[in-house]
Parts: C-alpha cells; sequence; structure tokens
C-alpha cells in the first residue's frame, strides 16, 4: 500500500494514475475535501497523516515548502513502519534535503528526494521528467517503482542534494526564459504596427496590458537605449521621453496602444508628436529670423 501527502493538481493526478495502475492509496491533505474527492478514484481518504501512513510501504509527498514537508513527516511519524520509505516530489531548498536525509537516516527510515519536471497533466500521465540522486544502495531499488510513474527518470548520481539543485536551477532558467520572452514580447509590440506578424503579438501578449506601472517603468529605465531609437524611428527626437517630462504610466502607455496593442498614435500620443513638430518649427522659425553676423 502507498500513502501520498498533499492532494494539489500534481499529488491528486499522482493518485490518479497510481489508482489506474491498480495500486491501493492513502491520501491526505491540509484541506480534507481535496483529499475525499478522490474516493471516487478508488483511494482513502484520512484526516491524520499519521493514520494514512500506518502500514504504507512507501509514503510519497507533493508539499508547497521545507518546512510543511517538515511538519507534515512529524505529524505523521506515529504512523510509519519501521522499513518505510519517504519520497519527497516537492521543491524545497538543498540544505532542507540534505538534513531531512540525515535526521531520517539516524531514526532508521530511508528518504529520498524526487523532484519532477511535471505538470498536472504530466502526472496523470506518467509523462514528464522525475530526477533522483543518492546512494546506489538507495536509488536502485527505486528504480523499478518510480519508473512507471513519469516519463523519463533521471539519475543525477551519488550526491544526496543532486536533484534538488538540479531542480532549482531548472525552475530558474524557466523563470529567466519566460520573462525575458516577456520583456522581448513588450518591446517588439511597437514594432508590429502595420506588420505581418501583430496578431502572433497580440495572441501571445493578450492578458499583459494591465501590468504595474513600477514594472513598466523599470523596463523603460533599462531598455531606454532601444526605447531612445525607437522614438527616432516613429519621428520623434530621441530624447522626446525625457522631454515630454518623464515616463508616461504603465495605463497610459497601454492607451495609446489600443485596445488590442496596436500603435494607433491617438490620444496623449499623438497629442506629444504635434508638441515636438511644433516645437521644432519654433525653433527653426527663431533661427530663420536671427540676422546674420556675417558682413
Amino acid at each position: 500500500m502507498i500513502a501520498f501527502f498533499g492532494m494539489g493538481l500534481l499529488g491528486s493526478n499522482f493518485v490518479r494514475a497510481l489508482r489506474r495502475r491498480g495500486e491501493d492509496v492513502h491520501v491526505w491533505n491540509r484541506s480534507p475535501d481535496k483529499a475525499t474527492a478522490l474516493e471516487a478514484e478508488g483511494a482513502r481518504a484520512f484526516a491524520d497523516p499519521a493514520e494514512a501512513a500506518r502500514g504504507a510501504a512507501r509514503i510519497h509527498l507533493t508539499l508547497p515548502d521545507d518546512t510543511v514537508v517538515d511538519d507534515v513527516l512529524e505529524r505523521a511519524r506515529p504512523g510509519l513502519a519501521a522499513d518505510v520509505i519517504l519520497v519527497d516530489h516537492s521543491t524545497t531548498s538543498t540544505q532542507g534535503v540534505v538534513a531531512r536525509i540525515a535526521r531520517w537516516r539516524d531514526r532508521g527510515i530511508t528518504f529520498v528526494h524526487a523532484p519532477v519536471f511535471m505538470g498536472p497533466q504530466n502526472a496523470r500521465d506518467a509523462t514528464g521528467i522525475m530526477m533522483v540522486s543518492g546512494p546506489r544502495s538507495v536509488v536502485d531499488p527505486l528504480r523499478p517503482v518510480l519508473a512507471p510513474m513519469t516519463g523519463k527518470l533521471v539519475d543525477l548520481g551519488e550526491r544526496p542534494d543532486g536533484a534538488a539543485a538540479f531542480k532549482l536551477l531548472g525552475n530558474l532558467f524557466l523563470m529567466c526564459m519566460t520573462a525575458g520572452l516577456a520583456e522581448m514580447l513588450a518591446l517588439a509590440r511597437p514594432w508590429t504596427c502595420r506588420r505581418p506578424g501583430r496578431a502572433l503579438f497580440r495572441s501571445v501578449q493578450s492578458g499583459h496590458d494591465d501590468r504595474p506601472a513600477d514594472q513598466a517603468d523599470g523596463r523603460r529605465e533599462l531598455c531606454g537605449p532601444v526605447l531612445g531609437a525607437h522614438d527616432g524611428a516613429q519621428g520623434r527626437p530621441a530624447d522626446a521621453r525625457r522631454r515630454r517630462g518623464g515616463r508616461r504610466s504603465a495605463r497610459a502607455a497601454s492607451r495609446d496602444r489600443g485596445a488590442h496593442g496596436r500603435c494607433d498614435r491617438r490620444g496623449s500620443r499623438r497629442e506629444g508628436l504635434d508638441r515636438d513638430r511644433q516645437g521644432r518649427g519654433r525653433l527653426m522659425s527663431q533661427r530663420a529670423n536671427v540676422p546674420s553676423s556675417r558682413p
């Protein structure tokens, strides 16, 4: 029998996949309704993690962080069998993993960290990636039971916190890539006016017009040279934004672009352009009226 703690989107779909393969599963969740909902799938829900753990050969966890993992395991401790194996799929710190491995080893219980790169559907379909690391005497016996839970089981060596480190680095890479792509699309939006690809940018950027003003201002500070070049390309002086009295708010920028992100040159955008042209016209008139100092 298997016990599973944490019935969020990931944990609940792991349980559904285990039930589909005929496994007996006990489930527990801090919000009892999420656990009881899985009784329709054939799982048994418990209000106490110790009762859910009683008689389990393995206990899997999908919990938010180190603090919650430690708390739930301590609550489950009275129900743990002497030969139970704890398999934690949560995204936690490397220090937390090392400390838990040592703590439970001193208590005579095996703890293994096996984080995943999965979405809920991956957990249900047994696809995606699961990582594991640790001594061969611990990892090798677990391969036959972990492999059916994932599309690919990646062994990251004997370092006990190796899987935790790789998971954190992978998450950081995804965050940087997503943020970079969002910034690129935000900067590319003005160039999509009357371009064949504007529908693509609109579809990817839908829902991003209501960014907080401080985020938009920070983006403009970091990307000032690019935005200055864009001003020049649109017929404005490169320092037009500074001359107009500073940055516009995110809401004003969104309004100027129109409902679909187009550069429609209406409202304050058009007025600012007209003021710039009028200023240049007055300057040229003044220069034309200055008497020449040449003999």
